[in-house]
């Protein structure tokens, strides 16, 4: 790279930076795009997703019968954001134009990009509460065909093939320690080269310096994401006050390199950061037993039937329900411990139960229409679901209530729950099932997932009582708390341009992805509504290399 002279570098080779450095390319901008991770990593957490984009009044929906809206769009999204800060201004900004792009141009973007969908649109993030709350009216999570593969892979391709035609140089394992500030604008980056490694993508690699390097560019965008894989500046920023104590263990959805370290260089450089204490885990940990990243933890992406359980063996209250609200759920199960359980039935696994993760979906991720009937349809749940329920530490499957409670409390001997309560409260909920009405709010919820063919389909399992024998064994899920993503982070304007804590213009320095919120320092307010973190990334990943 000694006699490339860029025109633009961008920090950060994950999927935001790919979408910047593409649009650069574009404008005629010679382009250096630097990564701490080796070349395999290449498209960072983007690989390992499911792939879900949030998409407004698509063909997919209107297919299915789904009528969407931008407007209805836009009432969900500040029903979840709810920006309450003098500092939401650019923030709310974006949002509105990411819901604008997301019902018009996106999808058109992408499909020439060679992205297709699965025909069967996922209804994620349900609400539960009233019409101008959190939660998604309609199903707008679209699974791209290949899943995270499949997101990264055009974006990977155009890579290669701009840094053939000599416009883009990679530098891999190179880690940026420091901005060069000049006159008040940025003007380049310095940092370490880290030694080679063949590390399996996601895997921790060596960070054993062999060499220093210096880049100066007119202008430089920050990419590097969020701080998912580092514990202790999750629990840093942690909203005590909204969701209560941080839990003393949780399980990383991340890999370790998605440190943060580029927030406090941005910093330290003039940048200012916003909304740090807004962050999105998920209840619905589990801890991987096939590992790639330490810590490794693989979410539960339930259907609506499991009954779910506190600590203390309390079934959470509505709107706590499975897929509808991910941080009030949270809060509720910290409020009186740091686990809950699911208690299902084989019938509802087979039916209900997804994993997040582009490799723990190989039907999706590798296969067609046929792979998907066979693990989605066939007997069993998918073949990744029934090697946790063999494998996995935080799964307990027996013939009878009595025994899956005694194992539960060996599992969390220090938090047992009462085989007599728990029986109570699952044969309350299995008496409502004698008739078409009832006033279990779960129950209402199950019939009228079951009401949207694709649920139908292959999202809910026709309801039964959990402890009918016909529909067995009983199974349990311990579930912890996993790491995900930052909603917060460095202030930007609508043209991805770093702003100074006093709000001014930071000349040359621009950000785009998790690092700045997905768009302005946290375009999703307080909450998300899915397939916005991807589509965030590509958005303002766009819109940065279009300015910078």
């Amino acid at each position: 790279m000694t006699d490339f002279a860029p025109d633009v570098i961008v920090i950060g080779a994950g999927l935001a930076g790919m979408a910047a450095a593409h649009e650069a390319v574009l404008r005629g901008r010679l382009v250096l795009l630097l990564d701490q991770e080796g070349q395999q990593s290449l498209g960072g957490q983007a690989y390992w997703s499911l792939g879900g984009l949030f998409m407004v009044d698509s063909p997919e929906q209107r297919r299915l019968g789904i009528r969407d809206s931008a407007e209805l769009a836009w009432s969900d999204w500040l029903g979840s954001a709810q920006f309450d800060r003098d500092e939401d201004a650019n923030p709310r900004a974006w949002a509105e134009k990411f819901v604008e792009f997301a019902g018009g141009g996106m999808r058109s973007w992408l499909h020439g990009l060679g992205m297709r969908w699965f025909p069967v649109v996922g209804w994620a993030e349900r609400g539960g509460e009233l019409a101008g709350g959190h939660g998604n009216s309609v199903p707008r999570f679209h699974i791209t065909w290949g899943t995270g593969t499949g997101v990264v892979k055009p974006f990977a391709d155009l890579m290669v093939k701009h840094a053939q035609a000599g416009s883009l140089s990679l530098g891999f394992r190179h880690r940026v320690s420091g901005l060069i500030v000049e006159g008040g604008a940025v003007k380049g980056v310095t940092g370490d080269v880290l030694e080679p490694t063949t590390a399996a993508r996601g895997q921790s690699t060596s960070r054993r310096v062999t060499g220093s390097f210096e880049y100066r560019a007119e202008s430089v965008i920050v990419t590097t994401g969020g701080i998912g894989g580092n514990p202790a500046m999750v629990r840093k920023h942690w909203p005590t006050d909204r969701l209560g104590r941080a839990p003393k263990t949780m399980v990383a959805g991340v890999p370790d390199y998605v440190d943060g370290r580029m927030h406090g260089i941005a910093a330290k450089a003039g940048a200012g950061l916003i909304n740090e204490d807004r962050m999105w885990h998920y209840c619905e940990g589990l801890r991987n037993w096939d590992p790639i990243w330490p810590n490794h933890g693989i979410r539960v992406l339930p259907g609506p039937s499991s009954m779910w359980f506190d600590a203390r063996g309390n079934r959470l209250e509505p709107p706590f329900m499975p897929g509808f609200d991910t941080l009030g759920t949270l809060r509720r199960i910290l409020s009186v411990g740091e686990h809950s359980w699911f208690i299902l039935t084989q019938t509802i696994i087979e039916k209900e139960f997804a994993l997040s993760g582009s490799e723990q979906n190989a039907d999706l991720t590798d296969g067609g229409w046929r792979e998907v009937l066979q693990a989605r349809l066939g007997k069993g749940a998918t073949p990744a679901v029934e090697a946790f329920k063999a494998q996995g530490a935080d799964f307990i499957v027996e013939r009878d209530l009595e025994t899956l409670v005694a194992r539960m409390n060996d599992l969390t001997p220090a938090h047992p729950v009462d085989h007599a309560h728990i029986h109570r409260q699952i044969r309350a909920r299995d008496l409502q099932l004698n008739n078409r009405f009832c006033k279990d709010a779960q129950i209402t919820a199950i019939h009228g997932a079951r009401s949207y063919k694709g649920d139908r389909l292959i999202r809910t399992a026709k309801p039964h009582a959990i402890l009918d024998k016909a529909h067995g064994p009983l199974i349990a899920v311990r579930l912890n708390v996993i790491t995900r993503k930052s909603l917060g982070g460095i202030h930007t304007d609508l043209q991805s341009r770093v702003l100074t804590p006093s709000g001014a213009v930071l000349e040359g320095l621009y950000a785009a992805g998790e690092v700045c919120g997905f768009g302005g320092g946290g375009y999703h307010g307080y909450n998300a509504l899915e397939g916005t973190f991807l589509g965030g990334c590509l958005f303002s990943g766009r819109i940065a290399g279009q300015n910078a």
